[in-house]
C-alpha cells in the first residue's frame, strides 16, 4: 500500500486532476443510474398499488351496497367488472369449495398457481399490503379478501401485474450499465485532453524556467491572451523575472563598484607602502608623507566599508532601528556643533532650529543629516556657504540643508540617491575635497523611507544644491 502511494506521489497533476473528476463524475453517473432504475420501478410500484387500492374499495363498496347487489343479480355478471374495477386488475370470486364462481380474465394465471408462487423477499420498492407473486417474466401483486353473501362464503381474489415487462426493464438495466460505462470513459478521455490542453502554458512556463539562467535572466513568459489564471500567473512571473533581472544588474553593479572603490585605496596604500620600503627608512619627509596618505586611506577604506555593512544590513532586513521620540531642535543642534569644526572653510550658518518632536532611532538620525551636510562640504569649494533651516510646518518639521557649491544638473537629480553614483568625479576635486563613494545618498534614502520622510531636491548647476527634508512630528 505504502508503494502505491508513493508511486501516485510521482503522478503529473494532470492525471491526478483526470482521476479526481473522472471519479467525482462516475460517481454521480452511477448514482443518477441506479436513481433512475430505483424510480421507475418505485413508479410502476405504486401506480400498481394505487389501483389495486381503487379496484378493492369500489368492489368493497358495492358488496355492502344491497341496491346494487340486487340489481346486479338482474344482470349480466360479466358486466360488473366495469363499473369497479380499473383497467388491468384481475378479480376471481371463489367459492367455499374452491370453484371459480366469477373471472373477469379467464386467460389470466389461475389462482392456485398464484397462491404457490408468492414470495417472503421483497423489494424496498413493493408495498406489504399485497402478497408478492414473483413468476418467470414478471411480477403480480395478490390479495384475497373473504366475504359472505346471502349465507354463503366467498374468496375475492385481486390480482394486478406489476412488470408484465421484466426483461424489457432487465435489458433497460443492462443498456443503462453500458452507456454509464461509456460515458465514464467518454468523461475520463474528455477531462484528460481538456487538462492536457489547460496545463499546457505551464508547461511552456516550466520549459522557459528551464532555461533561465542566473547569468541570463532576459527570457520571458509567453503570456496567453486568454484574461484568466495562466495570464496572471505569466504576468506575475514576468514581473519577477523583471525584478530579478534589475536586482541582478544592481548586484553586478554594486560588486564592481565596490571592488572599483576598494581598488583604489588599497592601490594607494601598497604603493605608498613600496615607496616607503625603498626610501622612507632615510628620508623623513617621504616616511611622513606615506604614513599621511596610507592614515587617510585606510579611514576612506574604512568608511566604505561601514556603508557597505550598513547597506547590506538594510538589504537583509537586518538594520536594527530603536525609534524613540526626539527633540528635533536638540539634535539639529548637535550636529551643527560637530559640522562647524569639521567644515573650517566653509561658513555654516543655523538659521532657524524651531522646537520639534519626531519619532526616530538617534544615532541613525544623526548619520541622516550628515549625510547632507558632508555632501554639502564635499561639493561647496572653500568659502562657500551651509545653511541649516528647521522650522515648523502642519504635521511635519521642514529641515532644509542648502549649499553654494557647484550644483547638480538636472538629468542627475534622481540618480544621486542610487549607489555609487556620482554625477561628475571631477566636481570633488573642483570643490577641494577628498573624493566621495556615492553610498551616502543611497543610505539616507533608506534612513528616510524607514522614518517616513519625504526627501525633494533643488540644485542648478553653479549655483548650488538644497535638500528639504519633510519629517512628521509626533501628535500630542
Amino acid at each position: 500500500m505504502s508503494r502505491f502511494v508513493r508511486y501516485t506521489r510521482s503522478w503529473q497533476i494532470s492525471t491526478k486532476l483526470t482521476i479526481m473528476y473522472a471519479s467525482v463524475i462516475a460517481l454521480l453517473l452511477g448514482i443518477t443510474c441506479a436513481a433512475t432504475v430505483v424510480w421507475m420501478y418505485f413508479v410502476i410500484y405504486h401506480q400498481a398499488e394505487m389501483e389495486m387500492n381503487f379496484s378493492i374499495k369500489r368492489a368493497m363498496e358495492k358488496m355492502n351496497d344491497p341496491v346494487y347487489m340486487a340489481q346486479t343479480d338482474s344482470e349480466k355478471m360479466e358486466d360488473i367488472p366495469d363499473e369497479i374495477l380499473m383497467p388491468g386488475v384481475v378479480l376471481r370470486v371463489e367459492d367455499s369449495k374452491g370453484n371459480i364462481v366469477y373471472d373477469n380474465d379467464r386467460h389470466f394465471i389461475p389462482v392456485p398457481d398464484l397462491r404457490k408462487n408468492i414470495v417472503e423477499t421483497r423489494n424496498f420498492w413493493s408495498t406489504d399490503k399485497y402478497e408478492l407473486v414473483r413468476l418467470k417474466h414478471f411480477m403480480i401483486y395478490y390479495h384475497e379478501i373473504p366475504v359472505e353473501y346471502n349465507g354463503d362464503r366467498y374468496t375475492l381474489c385481486f390480482s394486478r401485474v406489476i412488470t408484465a415487462e421484466r426483461l424489457m426493464f432487465a435489458q433497460i438495466q443492462v443498456g443503462i450499465l453500458i452507456g454509464a460505462i461509456i460515458g465514464i470513459l467518454l468523461v475520463v478521455i474528455i477531462v484528460y485532453l481538456g487538462i492536457k490542453r489547460a496545463f499546457r502554458p505551464i508547461r511552456s512556463f516550466i520549459r522557459i524556467a528551464k532555461s533561465i539562467e542566473v547569468s541570463d535572466l532576459s527570457a520571458r513568459m509567453e503570456v496567453p491572451p486568454s484574461h484568466d489564471e495562466m495570464t496572471e500567473l505569466a504576468t506575475t512571473f514576468n514581473r519577477m523575472l523583471d525584478r530579478l533581472e534589475d536586482g541582478f544588474r544592481q548586484q553586478c553593479r554594486f560588486v564592481s563598484d565596490a571592488s572599483h572603490e576598494l581598488r583604489t585605496p588599497v592601490t594607494v596604500i601598497k604603493g605608498y607602502a613600496d615607496l616607503l620600503n625603498r626610501w622612507g627608512k632615510e628620508d623623513e619627509e617621504i616616511l611622513q608623507e606615506g604614513i599621511t596618505a596610507i592614515k587617510s586611506e585606510s579611514e576612506d577604506m574604512q568608511e566604505l566599508i561601514e556603508k557597505l555593512l550598513f547597506l547590506a544590513r538594510a538589504d537583509q532586513n537586518r538594520q536594527i532601528v530603536n525609534k524613540t521620540s526626539l527633540n528635533l531642535d536638540e539634535l539639529i543642534d548637535d550636529v551643527f556643533k560637530k559640522m562647524q569644526v569639521m567644515a573650517a572653510n566653509h561658513d555654516v550658518k543655523l538659521l532657524r532650529n524651531e522646537k520639534g518632536v519626531i519619532f526616530g532611532d538617534k544615532v541613525i538620525m544623526k548619520q541622516f543629516f550628515r549625510v547632507f551636510l558632508e555632501n554639502a562640504m564635499k561639493y561647496t569649494p572653500a568659502g562657500g556657504t551651509i545653511s541649516i533651516d528647521s522650522h515648523a510646518m502642519p504635521g511635519y518639521m521642514c529641515v532644509e540643508i542648502a549649499d553654494s557649491g557647484i550644483g547638480i544638473a538636472k538629468e542627475d537629480k534622481e540618480k544621486v540617491f542610487e549607489r555609487f553614483y556620482r554625477v561628475d568625479s571631477s566636481r570633488t576635486k573642483a570643490a577641494g575635497q577628498p573624493g566621495g563613494t556615492g553610498l551616502g545618498l543611497s543610505i539616507a534614502r533608506w534612513i528616510a523611507d524607514n522614518h517616513d520622510i519625504g526627501i525633494s531636491l533643488e540644485s542648478e548647476l553653479g549655483k548650488g544644491t538644497k535638500f528639504i527634508l519633510m519629517i512628521p512630528v509626533m501628535e500630542g
